[in-house]
């Protein structure tokens, strides 16, 4: 069978607005080039949202100084940010937005809607051989792993909520790291403000650059993370077909003007602990999390509907894309529920069929 890597590529589709929304042949291009490489390497990659098998002390360290601040930080601030580093895979799609205005409605739409992507590609339900309780371990992890750069962000649905309002949190969030001279300086929980003001101990009298804001950017993990661009950051990495379907969800929403005023009509009403309460027991339920007088299943059937019309009036022919999800919905059973399953069953309650099952 040969020697198994988990899959640590986070995929990132960059999505333009004047091109098709998917870069299908590149990226086939890309993934059919690694798999010829490591094949002759006895290797293989699987597309999962969390380490099925291994034991966190079985899992190698990349040889990256930011890597060692982070790992020395983590259980200071969250049980599980040693997990979050080592065994979670996701897959993130970055979407532009024109104006400060259009990404306020971007923002808040793909913010809102995140615990359903979560649900429709949760794919992460075993730990260390054995089913661990969740649809997404992945998700799961996140909530304990630093509430201080994590999370629904709920100043995102203010009314003052803009550019500037997203940098004052930034601010906020604990420093990680410096890089000098090609060299990373522990600055873990210190504060941009105070290096701002030239005032950062490891560095005293010097000031940030932009691209040391910038690299602080980088260790902000919300749900949604604003840069250049807009991350969604909620999905479980799966295997080809959802790699396709994923962009395709939320290009269908999002650039499109009326199925984003749709989804934000929708939403307008959902309050804080409902946007919380739906992060909080996605991961374990799914598409069976109750939502007011039904379940979360009801909602993204509405939601897979705008991103299929919105795809339709792009005109590009990406409707197919949303395939994969589209049985999730009319099924409510999402891929971890599935995998679940053939353990049960199929696998004799072993989980090393997903090697093959996953298999890119």
């Amino acid at each position: 069978m040969g020697m198994y890597f988990f899959l640590i590529i986070c995929t990132l589709c960059r999505v333009m607005y004047d091109l098709p929304c998917l870069e299908v042949d590149s990226c086939l291009l890309f993934t059919l080039q690694v798999k010829a490489v490591a094949e002759e390497m006895g290797i293989g990659f699987i597309g999962i949202g969390f380490q099925p098998k291994w034991e966190r002390k079985d899992i190698p360290i990349m040889p990256k100084g930011r890597y060692e601040i982070m790992r020395n930080y983590m259980p200071k601030v969250g049980s599980l940010g040693l997990d979050m580093m080592f065994r979670t895979c996701t897959v993130q799609v970055n979407l532009d937005f024109s104006s400060e205005a259009d990404m306020i409605r971007k923002f808040r739409a793909g913010l809102a809607l995140q615990p359903i992507a979560t649900a429709l590609f949760a794919n992460s339900p075993f730990t260390e051989g054995k089913p661990n309780g969740y649809l997404s371990m992945r998700s799961q992890i996140w909530t304990d792993t630093d509430n201080n750069r994590a999370g629904m962000l709920p100043f995102v649905f203010d009314d003052s909520f803009g550019f500037e309002q997203y940098v004052e949190y930034a601010l906020d969030v604990p420093m990680y790291f410096v890089y000098r001279k090609k060299k990373y300086i522990d600055c873990a929980g210190l504060s941009f403000r105070d290096f701002l003001a030239g005032k950062l101990a490891p560095l005293p009298g010097e000031y940030p650059t932009l691209n040391d804001w910038e690299n602080h950017l980088t260790t902000i993990f919300p749900e949604v993370r604003l840069k250049r661009y807009l991350e969604m950051r909620g999905a479980d990495g799966g295997p080809w077909r959802r790699l396709c379907a994923l962009p395709a969800f939320w290009v269908g929403i999002l650039y499109d003007d009326i199925s984003l005023q749709n989804v934000l009509d929708m939403t307008a009403d959902w309050t804080e602990g409902e946007r919380q309460m739906l992060r909080n027991k996605v991961p374990v339920t799914g598409l069976k999390t109750p939502f007011r007088d039904g379940l979360l299943k009801h909602v993204a059937e509405d939601v897979l509907q705008f991103a299929k019309d919105g795809l339709e009036r792009r005109g590009y022919k990406e409707t197919g894309f949303l395939n994969e999800v589209a049985e999730v919905v009319r099924t409510g059973l999402t891929p971890a529920e599935k995998i679940l399953d053939l353990y049960h069953g199929k696998w004799g309650q072993t989980v090393d069929p997903v090697f093959e099952e996953l298999l890119y």
